[in-house]
């Protein structure tokens, strides 16, 4: 068994949620990150985020809303042949201090994009966008 960080689309409730309940998975916790990464808004669709280890020292880093979802080992690899550019899968650090394996983004893919690591997280973001 595999534990996994989600953060976008692959959320509770998200678009692509059924992609892990589908294979079986479980959702484990709700947690954040460690305080040192940037959540950007991709202009995907559907619409995702991507997650970006910061720099040392990165004033504007914090800590993210994530969800651990766990796969057996043959659901992970199948859902990891899905995983389209500029998202992968790496080292993601919780802010319990725990690694997991979960959702990145390649930096150069944020470039241009919204930074909306203040908000905290992909629904707290989605939640801003959302008429009153």
């Amino acid at each position: 068994m595999a534990a996994l960080a989600v953060v976008g689309a692959h959320l509770t409730g998200q678009p692509l949620n059924h992609q892990l309940t589908d294979r079986g998975g479980v959702l484990l916790e709700e947690t954040t990150t460690a305080s040192c990464y940037r959540l950007f808004a991709l202009p995907t669709s559907p619409p995702k985020p991507g997650l970006v280890r910061a720099v040392d020292g990165d004033a504007g880093a914090g800590s993210i809303e994530v969800e651990i979802w766990e796969l057996d080992d043959a659901a992970l690899g199948s859902f990891l042949q899905g995983v389209p550019s500029p998202l992968c899968i790496g080292t993601v650090e919780l802010a319990d201090g725990r690694t997991v394996l979960g959702f990145l983004c390649e930096g150069a893919a944020t470039v241009g994009t919204p930074d909306i690591t203040r908000s905290g997280g992909w629904r707290s973001h989605l939640r801003t966008l959302a008429p009153e």
